[in-house]
């Protein structure tokens, strides 16, 4: 969902609560040895003695639950409500060149995009000529909507019309914060919070062509993405590690609390509880706070399904790894 950066520590904060694997429901029954594969896709990041020393320690195949059981010790960090949601890759068809079907384009990183401050909204973007004539189309998609979540999701499949696959990733946001179009749909009286989701929004925007935009540009930022060339097709997109991601083992945290290549523990509470070990492989600007994640569901349409539906409570514990012993 961004690019890839120095992994940063967790902040340390007034609430922690040490447990005991035992208090974590439905730890014993789940499929520690997935936990584990995708641990290893980016044990070899973080820095410090601890992690070396686990590092190494996984890649040596162990027993998967009792290799977590030695390292680590979960720890609820936080003590406000959970919140659970899911993203996914989109596959969408798309073309090379504009046309009268395609022509909702997504573009490379400008050269001139600042690095620390604020650029252009949204609105000033799609106003049009600041990035035309640049030669930053990357591809152009059929539906404004879809266009718009591709953006938030971070990274796509673009089908095109001989049939190839175009990888698209992260690569880079105008700096302004992430706004809710859902929430300002419900502020207008548009959707009840129960019947919000990414599927209802998508279809009430194509519905109302007329004012998509203006649904749309309540959210200010606007990501930029570059194509992925080095990325097997049977791997998820590429996280904030620089890895790729997996799915239903990995979610997006914010990293001020979770330190990223951690494992965590998530149950949920929706209608289909999830209670699985996961690794904090990726970040999002809508993900903030100790109890927030968004869960890697898979490519494609039946997993974009998945994540749209899923906005849940629960708990999140992290598994802070214990000191290295002499």
């Amino acid at each position: 969902m961004t690019p890839a950066r120095p992994v940063p520590a967790a902040s340390p904060l007034s609430h922690h609560s040490p447990l005991a694997f035992d208090d974590l429901v439905g730890w014993r029954k789940d499929d520690h040895e997935a936990a584990l594969a995708a641990f290893v896709v980016t044990c070899d990041i973080p820095d410090g003695p601890e992690w070396r020393q686990m590092g190494d320690a996984a890649r040596a195949q162990p027993d998967p639950r009792a290799f977590f059981e030695r390292f680590f010790r979960p720890v609820l960090i936080g003590d406000g409500p959970a919140l659970f949601t899911g993203y996914y890759e989109p596959e969408l068809p798309g073309a090379l060149s504009r046309s009268a079907r395609f022509c909702h384009p997504i573009y490379a990183r400008p050269d001139d995009l600042p690095e620390t401050e604020p650029w252009v909204t949204r609105a000033e973007i799609e106003a049009g000529g600041l990035l035309e004539g640049r030669g930053l189309e990357i591809a152009w998609l059929d539906d404004p909507a879809e266009a718009f979540f591709l953006q938030v999701q971070g990274s796509g499949r673009i089908r095109l019309p001989d049939g190839t696959i175009l990888r698209v990733g992260y690569d880079g946001r105008n700096g302004h914060p992430y706004r809710s179009i859902g929430q300002e749909m419900i502020r207008r009286g548009l959707f009840t919070p129960e019947e919000i989701s990414a599927t209802a929004i998508k279809d009430w925007l194509r519905g109302h062509p007329a004012e998509c935009r203006g649904i749309l540009q309540h959210n200010p930022s606007f990501v930029f993405f570059r194509v992925l060339t080095d990325v097997p097709a049977d791997k998820g997109p590429i996280g904030t590690m620089g890895r790729p991601v997996t799915p239903g083992r990995s979610v997006a945290v914010d990293p001020g609390f979770t330190p990223l290549g951690a494992p965590v523990w998530i149950e949920t509470d929706g209608p289909d509880p999830i209670r699985r070990l996961m690794i904090a492989q990726d970040t999002g600007s809508a993900i903030k706070g100790p109890q927030r994640a968004d869960i890697f569901c898979g490519s494609g349409d039946q997993a974009g399904i998945t994540a749209g539906a899923l906005r849940d409570p629960g708990r999140m514990l992290v598994l802070m790894p214990l000191p290295v012993k002499d």
